[in-house]
C-alpha cells in the first residue's frame, strides 16, 4: 500500500483537494490493486486481511490523503462490513462480490439534517407496500452519496419503539429509483472526498433488502461504527506519523531552528502522540477484529462485552483523532511560514484533521459513550 500510494497516487492528491475532484481514476487503481474490500474474506472478493490488516492500510492512506482514506472508509467499513456481517447469503452474492472488488461504490445512509450524532432521532421512515418497502426522507453530508451505487441505509420502520427496534437496516441499490442527490456540500477539508444530501422519496425496497433483522438496525449500525472509528483511528495514526516526518526532514536542513529546544520539544511530543496514537489505536482494531469474527460466525455477543468494544473505540477515535491535530499544527509551527503555505502537505493536512474530531460521531459523544459506559460498568472494567 506504502509503495502503491507513492508511485501512483501521492502527486495526484494536491489537485483533486484543490480542483475539489472526485479522484474516480484513483479509486479505479485502489481496486485493481484489490485495496477497495481488504477486510472482506476471499470468497466474496475481499483481500481477507481483517480489520487489523485493513486498519494499517488506512493508516499509510491517512499519511498521504484523507479525502482518498475517506472515500475508502465510507465504501468499505460503512458499507461492505455491516453487508459481510449481517448479510443474507443472498444478499452477499448480489452486492457484496461487486462492493469488495470495487466495481461498484458503497455509502452508509444513517446521518440527517436533525438528527446527526443523535442518529436514534432519524426521521426517515420505511413503510411497508406489498412485497417491498417505501423510503421517505433525507440523508445529510452522506460519503459518496453522489458517487455510490449501493447505500446501506437506516429507516425508521415504527417511531413508538425507539432506537432498538424502530430503525431497520435496508440495502439500497441506486437503480431501484426514488434515490436522487439533493446537494453536493462545498467543505474546509477532504475536499476531494464528495459529501452530499441523498433524497429517498417513496424509494422502492424489496422485503429481501432489508439487512439482518428487522427492527435491529441501530444495532448495525452501531456495529458499523465501531469498525468505523477504530479505522478512523488508524488513518489519524498515519496524519500524526506524516507531521513528524516532515518536521524532522524540514529541521535537519535548518541547524539553527534544529538547535531550540522548543522545537526538539515540539518534535518530541509529536513523537509521544505517534507512539501512544499506535499502540491505542493497534489494540483497537485487534479487538474489533476479534469482534467481528464473532459476529460473522454467529456468535451472540453479550451486550456487555459490545458496550466495552464502544469504549474502546471512542477512546481511540478521540485520543488519535485529536494527537493528529495536534501534530499537524505543531509542524505548521516549526516550520513556520513555509507551514502555511499550499504544497507541502501540511496546509491540506491541517484542513483534512478537523473533520477525524467530527464524523463518524463527534468527540464529544465519544466522551459521553466512555463515561457512561465506566460509570456503568466501574473504571475496572
Amino acid at each position: 500500500m506504502r509503495e502503491f500510494l507513492r508511485t501512483e497516487i501521492a502527486d495526484t492528491v494536491e489537485y483533486f483537494d484543490k480542483a475539489e475532484f472526485f479522484p474516480e481514476e484513483n479509486i479505479r487503481k485502489f481496486a485493481q490493486h484489490g485495496y477497495m474490500g481488504i477486510p472482506i474474506p476471499l470468497k466474496y472478493e475481499g483481500a481477507e486481511l481483517g480489520e487489523f490488516g485493513y486498519g494499517l492500510a488506512v493508516q499509510e492512506i491517512g499519511k498521504v490523503c484523507s479525502s482518498h482514506g475517506t472515500i475508502i472508509g465510507a465504501h468499505t467499513g460503512l458499507c461492505a462490513v455491516p453487508i459481510w456481517l449481517f448479510g443474507t447469503d443472498e444478499q452477499k452474492k448480489q452486492y457484496l462480490n461487486d462492493l469488495a472488488s470495487g466495481r461498484k461504490l458503497g455509502a452508509f445512509g444513517l446521518t440527517e439534517p436533525g438528527a446527526g450524532s443523535d442518529a436514534a432521532n432519524i426521521k426517515t421512515t420505511a413503510t411497508k407496500s406489498g412485497d417491498h418497502y417505501l423510503l421517505n426522507g433525507t440523508k445529510q453530508f452522506i460519503t459518496n452519496g453522489d458517487r455510490a451505487e449501493t447505500f446501506v441505509v437506516f429507516a425508521a420502520n415504527d417511531l413508538t419503539l425507539g432506537a432498538f427496534g424502530g430503525i431497520s437496516a435496508f440495502i439500497v441499490d441506486r437503480s431501484f429509483g426514488g434515490v436522487s442527490t439533493a446537494k453536493v456540500e462545498k467543505k474546509m477539508g477532504i475536499r476531494a472526498s464528495t459529501t452530499a444530501q441523498v433524497v429517498f422519496q417513496d424509494c422502492p425496497v424489496p422485503n429481501d433488502n432489508v439487512l439482518g433483522s428487522f427492527g435491529a438496525g441501530f444495532l448495525i449500525a452501531l456495529t458499523a461504527l465501531d469498525g468505523g472509528r477504530a479505522s478512523l483511528s488508524a488513518g489519524a495514526v498515519g496524519g500524526c506519523e506524516s507531521a513528524l516526518e516532515i518536521m524532522i526532514d524540514w529541521v535537519k536542513e535548518h541547524p539553527r531552528v534544529r538547535s531550540l529546544q522548543s522545537v526538539q520539544w515540539m518534535i518530541a511530543d509529536t513523537a509521544i502522540d505517534a507512539h501512544a496514537s499506535r499502540l491505542v489505536s493497534y489494540e483497537s482494531l485487534e479487538e474489533v477484529g476479534v469482534y467481528f469474527d464473532r459476529l460473522y460466525r454467529g456468535e451472540k455477543i453479550p451486550r456487555v462485552e459490545r458496550e466495552a468494544i464502544s469504549r474502546h473505540t471512542a477512546m481511540a477515535k478521540a485520543f488519535c483523532s485529536e494527537a493528529a491535530s495536534r501534530s499537524l499544527e505543531r509542524a505548521i509551527q516549526v516550520l513556520g511560514a513555509e507551514g502555511f503555505i499550499e504544497g507541502n502537505g501540511l496546509e491540506r493536512g491541517y484542513r483534512d484533521s478537523v473533520i477525524a474530531e467530527i464524523y463518524e460521531g463527534t468527540n464529544d459523544i465519544q466522551r459521553l459513550v466512555i463515561a457512561r459506559d465506566l460509570i456503568s460498568s466501574g473504571a475496572g472494567s
